[in-house]
């Protein structure tokens, strides 16, 4: 160890002094946590982790997570002693405090040196399988540590995750596990009996035990972790919550309230620190982690002069490179565009060639695969395809944690149902602005005899709800093709995109600024005024308007088909665009979407002159022919509620 025993423990108690004080401060926060893992913590930063505060996106830095992002107060007081970032006292002492930089949870690009946004438990677990996954690629050297507890461990996406990570033999990633045995309601064996170690060592993980108190076996199993390949590590330490509370230790009451004054001071007093004194750093504590980091600065020079070449830096691909590679679509054809996606994936992939990611054991159907260019395999991490198996769970937050590493843009892909999965990682992702990218295919009730179960109603009204996340739905080829260029142009948010499993024309007019902006004019025919019937769709939807507008073009009414691809890019344009598009003289309204209306009122001016086509219900099982007969998705019905207007 770089420091003896009782100098870690006056830093470690150091920590647990501000902890307490934030949160005594805010009279908000957890102090369980942070009491408990201060040991390991500032053995790992003190002794093991690679930081540089004079260069805090070095590439070559170690990725640290804390999944259990209750925990943050543990986050600032290292971060404030490191010098990561600046982060001073006086931010300390305005934890969980409006537009303060240490918020209640650790957020990304809020606070200096947290890798990626968690809260959620199991969240911040699976991105770093993510980052450490993205640390292979781009051969950075670095580990990626994460701290976790028995949230995180009793929540299911851990299992997702962490089989996958034993499968690929993903060593470099360490996983500390908090095992305090204490949760929210009492002891944690009330729901969960499992053995935590013989779990991890059947996934294919190497697992190491210590007590988290005892620094002598902390660094011993921190150096076997360090030591250990072809397998990631999970390190169990047996800590105590709300360790040296005098009255609180070992108890739940500690995990989510405040320790409050009385106890703080007698926890101070315990530790031989002024009782009376707050937010007190001794100058000795300072100069430890000053040591380390000007050690980490010289190690961080000497690894940028010898990488030079290797970037961390989310870029978008040439835009005229994507236009040069993008294929081309005659109108009269029809293509589903879950098979277009996959042909215009492969074709930017060589542009794109950040793009990394795979589908939920369903590449054929959802056309992700990147051809020619390998799969991630047991110890092999130079493909971009990815087999995540059926994980929609994790391979959302998984390629959340690709994404948030940098140089890299992860993607995941199913069946445009199954997003209920992905939408957590989805939010986050959202919250970060990271520009994670979801493909979802099989995106209407034209899934057909699958049944309801696999008929997507409600799914994109709740996408739709998510602030920050672009999706598309496509009308046809060349939209599928604009869309995609629009996402990988995207550096900041995530997008995605649904795709048809059926066939839908390849329609005239499409224009990519019109998609680039979320809506336009695709079709119009007659002298437009407030005579007008104007047609608002998106997707497959698109093509009956055109045909219903048609139809009356040709009895000599004024029409307009305005496609719709993305909501969310239309809504933030600026109002002379929208208005232009959508006038509000054009009073007489037909929407039309295979989904729920919810969200699409926005869109119309009166109840009397709007008439809506969407799925109010669920699916059925029959052949997708059937089912728009049944559920209204033809021509016929467009041209009747556009009559019915007058």
């Amino acid at each position: 160890m770089a420091f003896d025993i009782e100098k870690l423990k006056k830093a470690a108690n150091t920590v647990r002094c501000l902890c307490a004080d934030m949160i005594d401060t805010a009279n908000s926060g957890h102090p369980g946590a942070p009491l408990g893992m201060a040991d390991f913590a500032v053995s790992l930063w003190i002794n093991h982790l690679n930081y540089a505060p004079a260069d805090p996106r070095w590439p070559g830095r170690d990725r640290l997570v804390f999944s259990g992002g209750h925990a943050s107060s543990l986050v600032y007081a290292l971060h404030h002693l490191a010098g990561t970032g600046g982060l001073s006292l006086d931010e300390l002492k305005s934890f969980r405090q409006y537009s303060s930089r240490c918020a209640g949870h650790p957020e990304r690009g809020v606070s200096p040196g947290v890798e990626v946004t968690t809260g959620p438990l199991g969240q911040g677990l699976a991105m770093a399988v993510g980052l450490a996954l993205a640390a292979k690629k781009m051969g950075t050297g670095n580990k990626t540590w994460v701290f976790c507890g028995d949230g995180d461990m009793e929540e299911g996406i851990s299992h997702e995750a962490c089989s996958l990570a034993g499968t690929l033999k993903l060593d470099d990633l360490i996983a500390v596990y908090d095992s305090n045995d204490i949760t929210i309601e009492g002891n944690a064996t009330l729901a969960m009996a499992d053995d935590t170690k013989k779990r991890f060592e059947a996934y294919g993980w190497k697992v190491f035990e210590c007590d988290g108190h005892d620094f002598e076996a902390i660094d011993k199993a921190c150096r076997r972790a360090l030591k250990t390949q072809g397998q990631p590590v999970l390190v169990i330490a047996r800590t105590h919550i709300g360790f040296g509370a005098p009255t609180l230790h070992d108890s739940p009451a500690c995990h989510g309230a405040p320790l409050g004054k009385a106890e703080t001071a007698a926890m101070k007093e315990a530790f031989g620190f002024d009782p009376a004194a707050s937010f007190f750093v001794p100058e000795d504590v300072y100069g430890m982690f000053a040591e380390r980091a000007a050690r980490m600065n010289r190690v961080a020079r000497r690894w940028r002069r010898q990488n030079p070449a290797i970037s961390c830096e989310t870029k978008a691909p040439d835009y005229m490179k994507m236009m040069e590679a993008l294929p081309k679509y005659e109108p009269g054809k029809a293509l589903a565009t879950r098979n277009v996606s996959g042909e215009v994936m492969n074709a930017l992939a060589p542009v794109a060639t950040e793009l990394v990611g795979g589908s939920a054991d369903l590449g054929p159907s959802n056309k992700t695969e990147l051809k020619n260019a390998g799969f991630i395999a047991p110890g092999d991490f130079s493909g971009r395809n990815i087999h995540y198996g059926i994980r929609e769970l994790a391979m959302s937050a998984i390629a959340n944690g690709i994404t948030a590493f940098g140089g890299l843009r992860g993607f995941g892909a199913t069946f445009f149902v199954f997003s209920d999965y992905c939408k957590p990682a989805i939010r986050l992702a959202a919250i970060m602005e990271l520009p994670t990218i979801w493909v979802f295919s099989h995106d209407s009730f034209y899934v057909g005899e699958d049944g309801p179960t696999h008929q997507p109603v409600e799914q994109l009204s709740a996408l739709r709800a998510i602030p920050g996340l672009v999706t598309f739905r496509p009308a046809d080829a060349t939209e599928t093709a604009y869309a995609w260029t629009e996402m990988l142009l995207r550096t900041q948010g995530p997008s995605c995109i649904l795709t048809t499993r059926q066939n839908v024309p390849v329609l005239p007019g499409v224009s990519h600024e019109g998609v680039s902006k979320g809506a336009y004019i695709l079709y119009q025919s007659g002298a437009q005024g407030v005579d007008t019937i104007l047609f608002i769709a998106s997707g497959s939807e698109v093509a009956l308007c055109l045909e219903a507008a048609k139809t009356l073009a040709a009895e000599e009414r004024a029409v307009r088909v305005v496609s719709m691809p993305s909501q969310e890019l239309f809504l933030s344009q600026k109002r002379e665009y929208r208005d232009a598009v959508l006038p509000e003289f054009m009073k007489r309204r037909v929407i039309v979407e295979a989904g729920s209306r919810f969200g699409w009122d926005r869109f119309r001016l009166d109840w009397k002159n709007t008439k809506f086509l969407t799925l109010d219900h669920f699916g059925a099982s029959a052949p997708c022919g059937k089912l728009a007969e049944e559920f209204g998705f033809t021509v016929e019905n467009v041209l009747k509620a556009a009559r019915d207007l007058g």
